[in-house]
């Protein structure tokens, strides 16, 4: 499935199950015109910003006092000592990092990661 389509369906999904903590969501695109991301806003004026590689992927949700949320798969020689590596979960800031047990598939992961979100709005 090439981007365009994979964030459009997302964009789609956040919508419309999660209305009541999402004010918007946009497909950002890079040069040529071409899907780069997906940034969800919030009604706390945080966001989410979703980028989906061949082999990797970020879920990075900014908060507005600063701290940072994000699930990824860097593979960083760092964080080798962790359990479900390279996959690890920065847990308010970039040094305070943990296991990861977001699903592989985009859809249930965008889910499970917006409903952490929710509860934490």
């Amino acid at each position: 499935m090439d981007a365009e389509i994979t964030y459009l369906k997302l964009k789609n999904l956040v919508l419309q199950e999660f209305p009541d903590i999402v004010v918007s969501a946009s497909v950002i695109r890079g040069p040529l015109n071409t899907a780069k991301s997906l940034r969800i806003f919030f009604v706390d004026d945080s966001f989410l910003e979703v980028w989906l590689g061949e082999q990797k992927y970020s879920y990075h949700w900014q908060r507005t006092d600063g701290r940072i949320f994000r699930h990824d798969n860097a593979p960083h020689k760092k964080h080798e000592r962790i359990k479900t590596f390279p996959k690890h979960f920065h847990e308010g800031s970039e040094g305070t990092v943990k296991e990861s047990n977001l699903d592989d598939k985009p859809e249930i992961a965008l889910r499970e990661f917006l409903n952490f979100i929710r509860s934490h709005i």
